[in-house]
């Protein structure tokens, strides 16, 4: 269905995206300690407008659903913060207080939305906080709501939440934020030719980051708990929008959160910025197991993103769109790709019955191209199957050779030009892109990529396609997308695993630097009664670990603390620990160590 087609006289998600209005903040910007600006809730006011030739009316219209603020009221008892962030904050009235869900992205708009519903509902105390799934939008303000030194308030997540919520940062976390900023938009300027939103929401908060351990797991999906006497029922689905991820049921209120397993967008299989790829089958089996357990239950849906949908038949039918557009994409999808498409091949070809191309089920911020591809990915891997595409030349090899063979960088920009104003920009940005990579300096190709990338973006419906081009367009023109959000913080580090301490070390090892060099160290970590052996050889930081005390010798033992670990790895030498061997062995090690450019280039060489 053609944005042309789709029915904008249908206002039912205007509707819905006003209901249960209470407040708004007084002051709509949000700052930090220091006075910077962590989020404008007015910033997107210009969406009120009619939407310009610089955007998808499609899009526009769903980021200004999605610029919606304020405190909103779900249920009886159950409001939610919309609007001062990427992600919404539910809270739920108890008896004696009130149980938090969700608490944003930063500690400043998880602050300033507690204070706006305490202004309008009373001083009640948090009695509790839970977590739907391990992305940080939904944990990273959660000091905001239960200070240092409270230690008297559960705070519930599904079990495995603590590992996935730190391990994006210990792997590929430079490279997804990196890629992050691209994909949200976060250095575009905020008006109808940049940044107007990011599909699940307007954006994230460039605050403080934040993490509050749990200390109740949901294990099993049936599990209920009693919070300040409020009773919930879990059900936990793993592997679908989180590794973590958790659905459940107020049966009192007859209300239902969906976490962000059914929000109002085709979300993610991969996420453009990078992660492990999602399985689209069990997501929908989950929800399929949802619309069962919950059957007949619940009066109103609602999750971590957009607004609610009341009413217990459209609240069936919304989650059956949202089931079957998942299982329609895995099934064809591998249908197709056991015909010999491949993923490419399949995005062109595949098409969605008009009833999953509802308004629900548009792509802004997942889409049906890439997520197919990701889908082909999760069972088929980066290979095709063409034996030509499996030794190409890297990006610029590979420009240089089509420059050259196009006669030169003046020819193929022109010819990129050409391909422009006879509007296949597809194929203009990959001549463009090739001219860009042979000669990275070029004025001429460089901003002949940039315009067809503006108009690339300023044409999509996907919200996070749109940022991308954007930011690529402007970083062409000479402006650096810089890092938004600081994912460094003493509660994240202390969440780490030893082993994972360890992997944050070996993925930093310069591997040729230190393919001569031996080491062993030993870490015996007094707190956990464990100790882990390390040895360096052929380039390669690896471990294994055993009750105890060390039983191996090794070039270094360091009898300490998980505290006291971080400050070594940290760089705060070895004071106050317990050593014998060898110190300059940590020194060897350190001196391996790379250090990841959160800035790398992107569109460029």
């Amino acid at each position: 269905m053609s944005v042309a087609d789709l029915p904008f006289e249908d206002t039912t998600d205007d509707h819905n995206a006003d209901r249960g209005f209470v407040a708004g903040l007084k002051d709509p910007v949000i700052k930090d300690e220091s006075g910077k600006t962590v989020f404008d809730a007015d910033a997107y006011a210009f969406l009120d407008a009619e939407c310009p030739d610089t955007a998808n009316p499609s899009l526009w219209r769903q980021s200004r659903l999605c610029a919606r603020s304020g405190l909103y009221e779900v249920a009886e008892g159950i409001y939610q913060i919309r609007g001062l962030d990427i992600s919404n904050m539910t809270l739920v009235e108890g008896d004696t207080g009130v149980i938090v869900i969700d608490p944003l992205m930063s500690m400043e708009t998880a602050a300033a939305g507690l204070a706006l519903y305490r202004d309008q509902r009373g001083d009640r105390p948090v009695t509790a906080m839970i977590y739907t799934h391990s992305h940080g939008d939904h944990f990273g303000g959660s000091r905001a709501i239960v200070p240092h030194g409270v230690t008297d308030i559960p705070v519930i997540a599904p079990s495995g939440f603590l590992e996935h919520a730190v391990a994006e940062n210990v792997y590929a976390g430079n490279a997804m934020g990196r890629r992050g900023v691209y994909m949200y938009g976060a250095r575009l300027p905020q008006d109808p030719a940049g940044q107007i939103g990011c599909g699940l929401g307007t954006a994230t908060a460039l605050g403080t980051i934040s993490l509050v351990a749990p200390t109740h797991d949901i294990t099993r999906t049936g599990q209920e708990m009693t919070l300040d006497g409020v009773r919930i029922v879990f059900q936990l689905t793993p592997g679908t929008e989180a590794p973590s991820e958790m659905n459940f049921l107020f049966p009192d209120r007859r209300a239902l959160c969906m976490a962000e397993n059914a929000t109002h967008t085709l979300h993610n299989v991969l996420t453009l910025r990078g992660a492990v790829v999602r399985d689209a089958r069990i997501w929908a089996h989950y929800i399929t197991e949802a619309l069962v357990m919950f059957e007949g239950q619940a009066d109103v849906v609602f999750a971590s993103h957009h607004w609610p949908t009341w009413g217990e038949r459209e609240l069936t039918d919304f989650l059956t769109t949202q089931r079957d557009l998942y299982a329609y994409l895995h099934d064809q999808t591998l249908r197709m790709l056991n015909k010999g498409l491949t993923g490419p091949e399949i995005a062109e070809e595949i098409t969605l019955p008009p009833a999953l191309e509802a308004w629900a089920a548009r792509g802004y911020y997942g889409s049906v191209s890439h997520n197919v591809k990701a889908i082909y990915q999760r069972y088929m891997g980066w290979f095709d199957g063409n034996p030509a595409h499996l030794w190409e030349h890297p990006p610029t090899e590979l420009a240089k050779r089509f420059t050259a063979d196009y006669g030169g960088i003046e020819a193929i920009v022109a010819k990129g030009r050409q391909y422009a104003e006879d509007d296949d920009l597809r194929f203009a940005a990959t001549l463009l892109n090739h001219a860009v990579f042979a000669e990275p300096t070029h004025s001429g190709a460089r901003e002949a990529l940039a315009a067809v990338y503006d108009r690339l973006g300023h044409g999509a419906e996907n919200a996070t396609w749109r940022n991308f081009y954007l930011t690529g367009a402007m970083e062409l023109r000479g402006t650096l997308a810089t890092a938004g959000v600081d994912l460094t913080n003493p509660e994240i580090a202390l969440a780490l695993t030893v082993d994972q301490l360890i992997d944050t070390l070996a993925i930093r090892i310069d591997g040729p630097r230190a393919w001569d060099t031996t080491l062993t160290m030993n870490w015996h970590l007094a707190d956990q009664d464990r100790t882990w052996h390390l040895g360096l050889s052929n380039g390669a930081l690896t471990y294994r670990t055993s009750r105890g005390a060390p039983t191996i010798d090794a070039d270094l033992t360091l009898t300490l603390t998980k505290p006291q670990l971080l400050g070594v790895i940290a760089g705060q030498g070895l004071d106050d620990i317990d050593t014998a061997g060898d110190p300059r062995t940590l020194e060897r090690l350190v001196g391996l160590l790379d250090t990841a450019d959160p800035n790398f280039p992107i569109i460029t060489p």
